[in-house]
Parts: C-alpha cells; structure tokens; sequence
C-alpha cells in the first residue's frame, strides 16, 4: 500500500482535526529524516499511522492489543493514555499487514519514547511534537532542538513530558525515565567533547 492509501483508511478512523495532525507529523517525520538519514518511506508512512486508534473506544484498542499478543505492564493496563500508541502498533500489523518492526515500534514508542531508540523511532517521537501545528508553551524551543539534534529534542521532550505528567500528579512509564537518562547521557558527552 502507498502513503496515499493509509492516509484514505486513517482519514475515517478519526476527526478532521486528528487527521491534519496526522498528515503535520507525517510531513515533519519526512523532514527530520532527510536530515538526519532516515528511512523517510518508512517516516511518512509511521508519521501517518501514529495515531490510528486515538479516537478508537477503549474496548477496541484493547481487543487489538490481546489479538496482536501484547501483554501490557500493571502501569499500561492502569494508564489509558498509553493505549492508544500500543493499540495503534497493534492496528497496523493486525489490520494493515505491516510487520515492520522499526514502524511498529516508533508507533508504539512516540509517547513514551525508550532507551535504545532506533533512528525512526527518535524522527517520530519528535515529529509528534514538532508538527506544523502544535502550539504549546515550549514548541519553539523543541523546534529549535530538533534542528540540532535528535539527542537534543529527545532530552527536551522527554524533560516536558515528565515534568508535565509529575506536575499533574500522574504516571510516568518506566521507558520515559529510561530514555530520558540515555539522552541526558547522550547530550552531557557531546558537550563535554565540545
């Protein structure tokens, strides 16, 4: 299947609004990857499909989860924010036949992020945050560090997503502190060689 003919499928799954995000993180994934050697097929094609099942019932997204033999953590079967990146890996292999590891994972990794992040997993777990039309307090300097380094944007979004969730008194996934040390590592030698 082409781009166009995921974008048809997603474009009914959700509203308007969530589709033009979709398609916003699709073209952003395909920037960020031009730049810093991507796939950029296989960023389009995750950057169109991250948020498949977001606007999909809760019984749904976990139906696909049980069918795709995901067994989720006591944290994931209690944080329904997350479902939605698991459900939408899920979709996509079950619904769609993609058996792509590397655009399963960016898909199911772009909220959380993880340490040991391949490359497309970095480009989509920014693009989300990054795309045309986001607007939050911030953006800008997350732009501005996805313009330097993924390393960089890592750290600056997984310091956002932290602090936001720990500022609403909410659960923070293990993969989230687990990937905020490796870039905080990542950024601290890269200084320190400068």
């Amino acid at each position: 299947m082409t781009v166009k003919d995921y974008e048809e499928i997603i474009s009914k799954r959700m509203k308007s609004a969530r589709f033009k995000h979709s398609r916003n993180v699709a073209k952003e994934a395909v920037r960020l990857a031009k730049k810093y050697g991507a796939d950029v097929e296989k960023a389009e094609i995750a950057g169109i499909l991250h948020d498949a099942t977001k606007e999909s019932p809760e019984d749904e997204q976990m139906e696909l989860i049980e069918r795709a033999g995901i067994e989720l953590s006591e944290l994931e079967k209690k944080s329904h924010k997350l479902w939605h990146a698991i459900s939408g890996s899920a979709y996509v292999k079950v619904e769609l036949g993609i058996e792509d590891e590397d655009i399963l994972n960016a898909i199911r990794y772009h909220t959380t992020g993880r340490a040991g992040m391949s490359l497309l997993e970095k480009v989509i777990f920014i693009a989300d945050f990054t795309s045309a039309e986001r607007d939050y307090d911030g953006v800008d300097r997350m732009r501005q560090a996805a313009d330097k380094s993924l390393e960089e944007a890592i750290l600056e979004g997984m310091s956002f997503t932290i602090a936001d969730l720990a500022e609403r008194k909410l659960t923070i996934a293990p993969d989230s502190f687990m990937g905020y040390n490796e870039a905080a590592m990542a950024v601290m030698k890269k200084k320190s060689k400068a």
